[in-house]
């Protein structure tokens, strides 16, 4: 006995429909044949190319300027067209059904009459046939009375008979649904398909851009040893081959870093890092990142960069501008400056500098109804006060710039010895979508920097980086000036891969939020 007719298992959420479905796929195995082929094949068993939807539609279309068709035509072109079955009509003679294939969700429509595919083919297709299902069907391309173009069918067969319904096509599904089983979001929600669809538009432009440049794309480790690039909580695992502690990556810096100094002097990746942390309409535990390093650049080299990535995204999906609650966002001109200290001042009243005490600063975080943790110092508190009170702020791109040394502890001292560092956020709708540093090349400052951070890490924070030694080593044997560059990619393909105002081609009038540009959304796991 095949898999195919052994018993069927239990199935928990068994559903009177499914029942029915599922005796339809024993009637198929006994009656009609295979109910999940290898693939299109004919009758000595050889692959069949099939015939995509698109380009039939292309051709034949009449209500395409270049179909060659008109309403009532018909051809002896036969095509091999698979497709899941989307609508059925099924009456006395003539059966209708909507095949839906392709990337796009492209349809066309199957008739099948008795004279063309007989009597028991017909009788098959009427009792077996469900919404749902994949089917092949082999048939002339024609026109109906109504002007639809068509496939005569002569001869059908199923591709793959589904057990469960498929939505309505014409209801919306819930969100819950829509993130939680993202196939039947795509299965029937056009917007789904095509958010798919520019994601893999920007991230080609992306690597288009830094490749102009002479950048190099490179893979590192997601397991690591020592967790570091970033201050955040990373998710812990042991590997059982070495009996060794490890953790997931929470950013590609440092491996990054390394092929700079070995000589590798423009590389770039973009992969999943994992987080720890909370979940919420803008942060995910798993998400992506663009991070890339260039020999002999700097913060202002690396702002270019990022001004030029962003715009190139817009412009391969025509957007010119994003409309928000609090305003229109212009990718536009040129990108504002704005420093730490002098912004944060001028929004609270008062001036603010890096000699400003602790105690001052948590006034002005009860002022203001900013949450502050009573152990943070004086650096801690700016960049908390400035990320609550500012950063909301900022519609239009601005480059927030001159951070307190302890924001990015890989960021090199300021030329100008502001005790601030070479690093900047870009703030773009109220929200960080990356930031980027004139890295800190020096070993000695660096270890400094990391040790200071392993002692945090060893009094309990589990966000501060760890002693990297190797990475230390690295640098010990000369890291050029650098430039570096983090983006997340989920959240540009937020700022910019929303639906678009049918009547303002190129006006992105809703934003989506992370779960719906990652494709498959961590979530909890079901009641």
């Amino acid at each position: 006995m095949s898999n195919e007719q052994s018993a069927t298992p239990a199935i928990a959420d068994m559903s009177e429909q499914m029942k029915i479905r599922l005796e339809k796929r024993a009637k198929f195995l006994e009656t009609a044949g295979e109910a999940y082929p290898v693939g299109l094949l004919d009758a000595e068993g050889k692959r069949i190319e099939p015939d995509h939807i698109a380009d039939i539609r292309a051709q034949y279309d009449p209500k395409l300027e270049s179909g060659e068709l008109t309403a009532g035509d018909e051809t002896d072109h036969v095509v091999h067209v698979p497709g899941r079955v989307v609508f059925v009509r099924n009456t006395g003679k003539l059966c209708f059904a909507s095949l839906q294939a392709g990337t796009n969700g492209d349809r066309i429509q199957a008739m099948l009459s008795l004279n063309e595919v007989g009597e028991q083919s017909l009788a098959d297709w009427k009792s077996l046939v469900d919404l749902g299902d994949h089917v092949y069907v082999t048939g002339r391309v024609v026109v109906s009375r109504r002007g639809e173009l068509s496939i005569m069918v002569r001869e059908w067969r199923m591709a793959a008979k589904s057990i469960r319904p498929m939505p309505v096509l014409h209801k919306d599904l819930n969100e819950e649904t829509r993130v939680r089983r993202r196939y039947l979001d795509l299965m029937v929600r056009p917007e789904a398909r095509d958010l798919v669809k520019k994601r893999a538009l920007i991230t080609r432009t992306v690597r288009r851009v830094l490749e102009d440049h002479g950048y190099i794309e490179l893979e590192t480790p997601v397991l690591q040893l020592v967790h570091g690039g970033a201050t955040a909580r990373p998710f812990r695992t042991h590997l059982n081959a070495f009996d060794q502690p490890m953790t997931m990556r929470i950013a590609t810096e440092l491996p990054l870093k390394r092929a700079v100094v070995g000589g590798i002097e423009r590389v770039y990746e973009i992969g999943r890092v994992f987080r720890n942390e909370g979940v919420d309409s803008t942060h995910s535990p798993e998400f992506t990142t663009l991070e890339c390093y260039e020999a002999y650049a700097d913060q202002y080299v690396m702002a270019e960069r990022m001004q030029e990535i962003i715009v190139a995204c817009a412009q391969e999906l025509g957007v010119t501008a994003i409309e928000t609650e609090d305003g229109t966002i212009d990718l536009g001109g040129e990108w504002a400056w704005l420093s730490v200290y002098p912004g944060l001042s001028e929004a609270v009243g008062v001036e603010i500098t890096p000699d400003t005490p602790a105690e001052t600063l948590r006034e002005i975080a009860a002022k203001h109804e900013v949450e502050v943790d009573p152990a943070w110092d004086a650096e801690k508190l700016v960049i908390e006060l400035f990320g609550e009170i500012v950063e909301p702020t900022l519609l239009n791109p601005t480059f927030v710039y001159n951070y307190p040394p302890s924001a990015q502890p890989l960021a090199r001292p300021n030329r100008d010895g502001s005790r601030t560092i070479e690093a900047w956020d870009l703030i773009i709708g109220g929200m960080e979508r990356g930031t980027a540093f004139s890295e800190l090349i020096d070993p000695v400052i660096q270890r400094e920097r990391l040790t200071e951070q392993s002692h945090k890490a060893a009094a309990g924070d589990d966000e501060a980086m760890e002693l990297d030694e190797d990475f230390l080593r690295a640098l010990e044997h000369g890291a050029p000036p650098m430039g570096g560059l983090g983006l997340g990619v989920d959240r540009l393909i937020m700022l910019l891969a929303g639906e678009q105002d049918p009547e303002r081609p190129g006006t992105v009038v809703r934003q989506p939020g992370i779960r719906e540009t990652i494709l498959f959304p961590l979530m909890k796991p079901e009641s």
